[in-house]
């Protein structure tokens, strides 16, 4: 009998179903956020719980139990810097499931789950300020530098002045034809 068992199979083998969390669990930390179906949303929410559980608590072993669990190095360094700041005020339920319809192809419930305290250290770039990085880095790359580069005196090269020619229009030649047999008849008119 399956009497007071915790967790969920979903029909998968024990290592399948480690890795599939230990993937998802390391794409919610990593992402804040990620979108799946209701069963594995709701077994999801332990695992991450768990994970930031352990970050809160910030010694070495928890560090180790954390490395084991989650799949990237940085991903837990952020989370151990970030999490007493960020999850001091919850004693638990650190993400929060959305309901966001059904999939299309077999109409399995889908769950947007969530970190529920926003990460304050990223800051999105609004389009006024990716703009103004562009900005800045052409007017770098326009401004020409205003010194003439210096030549020693003992050089036996007389120095030049360092001005900027006007580009004209290319020269055109006035044959541009690649014709063979044009060449030649011009060879014989001659």
């Amino acid at each position: 009998m399956r009497h007071q068992k915790s967790g969920v199979k979903l029909n998968r083998t024990t290592s399948h179903r480690q890795a599939m969390f230990r993937n998802m669990v390391t794409s919610l930390l990593k992402y804040d956020r990620i979108r799946t179906t209701e069963a594995k949303a709701k077994e999801l929410r332990r695992w991450a719980d768990h994970i930031i559980t352990l970050a809160k608590r910030g010694d070495l072993h928890a560090l180790r139990q954390a490395l084991s669990i989650v799949r990237e190095k940085d991903v837990v360094y952020k989370i151990f810097e970030n999490a007493k700041d960020r999850f001091s005020n919850t004693p638990g339920g650190y993400t929060r499931l959305y309901k966001v319809g059904r999939r299309p192809g077999d109409t399995a419930p889908m769950i947007l789950v969530e970190l529920v305290n926003p990460d304050t250290n990223k800051t999105p770039a609004s389009p006024k300020t990716a703009g103004a990085d562009t900005a800045k880095k052409e007017e770098i790359i326009t401004v020409p530098s205003p010194q003439a580069p210096v030549v020693p005196e003992s050089a036996s090269a007389p120095a030049m002045a360092a001005e900027p020619q006007e580009a004209g229009p290319a020269e055109i030649p006035e044959s541009t034809s690649t014709d063979t047999s044009e060449k030649e008849a011009e060879k014989q008119d001659e």
